[in-house]
């Protein structure tokens, strides 16, 4: 299979992030050998890292757009998620109680981050003061999580 692309720059909206899940999924479907419970773990983290690039962008008061880059060949599946926010640093972002403690109930947000490590292979942060890249890396042929 050769390497296949597709970029997507949607408006930092919810009502867009439906649209980023559907053309990752498509990329997905398509020549992956990553089955559908894979496909739907990587959809959820789409679905996670784009609503906090659009929370990113509405912070920053910025009416740039959140790109959305598919890429896939051989070996893995890619998705590259780039805001314009403030940026952060991950290894700052408090530790949440197991899901097993019942103080858990007390965090409504920040869970997306932890839930997006538990779906995807891998995932890489790069942050900066001009906006934040989410890449997450789906490998074919790893045994279902």
């Amino acid at each position: 299979m050769s390497e296949r692309a597709v970029q997507l720059e949607i408006p930092a909206g919810a009502e867009f992030v439906a649209l980023a899940r559907l053309v990752v999924s498509a990329m997905a479907a398509g020549e992956t050998q990553l089955s559908d419970d894979r496909v739907d773990d990587l959809k959820i983290a789409v679905s996670e890292a784009c609503t906090n690039a659009i929370e990113a962008h509405g912070a920053a008061d910025t009416a740039e757009r959140v790109l959305v880059r598919c890429r896939d060949d051989d070996e893995h599946l890619e998705v590259l998620i780039e805001d314009r926010g403030a940026g952060f640093d991950p290894s700052e972002l408090p530790e949440h109680p197991p899901v097993t403690d019942p103080d858990r109930l007390n965090f409504e947000r920040g869970l997306g981050i932890p839930l997006i490590r538990a779906l995807v292979d891998d995932v890489e942060f790069s942050s900066s003061g001009q906006g934040t890249a989410v890449k997450l890396v789906m490998h074919h042929g790893e045994a279902d999580s």
